[in-house]
């Protein structure tokens, strides 16, 4: 179910490869879930590496469609782990750094024209409301913004009140939290 998000338009847009091999890293058994031409076509996959969005993309629905959603939300945790927690975990202390900061993580891990993004609709404390304007399925996003909410002591539950795979033009993230001192807010302004 390849869905395209408002504006985007996918420019040669390509991924790092170590968000597609964030896929090996949780999965139990990849040669039983994925399967021989699965690991075939990952097999060249280098984790500095660029390759075609259209790789991550169809290995995100087939893991989807065999595994269920929680192995992509599962996925998404590590791939935090493995593309971004090094690179930014120093600079990163409080709720306010990941939701201003999800786009840049975005734009680290993917190039191209036109790949859409986030923004932030509302940020105060214990609460932010994101908009979602990539390809990537959104489970996946999720278990970025779990993981990375975690990191910093900021655990949140995050509700899609708008889903592109239910027919929406873009995804919203509502992420709301009892965390609401400086592990929320550090030193962020209020929106909305």
């Amino acid at each position: 179910m390849r869905v395209q998000p408002r504006g985007y338009q996918g420019e040669n847009h390509e991924t790092i490869g170590s968000d597609i091999l964030a896929a090996l890293a949780t999965i139990h058994s990849p040669n039983e879930v994925l399967g021989k031409a699965w690991l075939d076509r990952l097999a060249g996959v280098t984790a500095d590496g660029w390759y075609p969005i259209a790789l991550l993309l169809d290995l995100l629905e087939y893991l989807d469609q065999r595994t269920g959603v929680a192995s992509v939300l599962k996925m998404g945790r590590q791939l935090f782990k493995d593309s971004h927690q090094a690179r930014v975990g120093k600079s990163i202390s409080c709720a306010g750094d990941i939701v201003y900061g999800i786009d840049g993580l975005y734009h680290h891990a993917n190039r191209g024209g036109r790949i859409g993004g986030w923004q932030v609709v509302k940020f105060r404390p214990g609460v932010a409301v994101l908009d979602k304007t990539t390809p990537h399925h959104c489970a996946l996003e999720e278990g970025i913004l779990h993981e990375a909410l975690h990191t910093v002591g900021a655990d949140a539950m995050i509700v899609q009140s708008q889903c592109m795979r239910r027919g929406a033009d873009s995804c919203v993230f509502e992420l709301h939290s009892a965390v609401r001192d400086s592990r929320w807010m550090g030193s962020h302004p209020q929106l909305g």
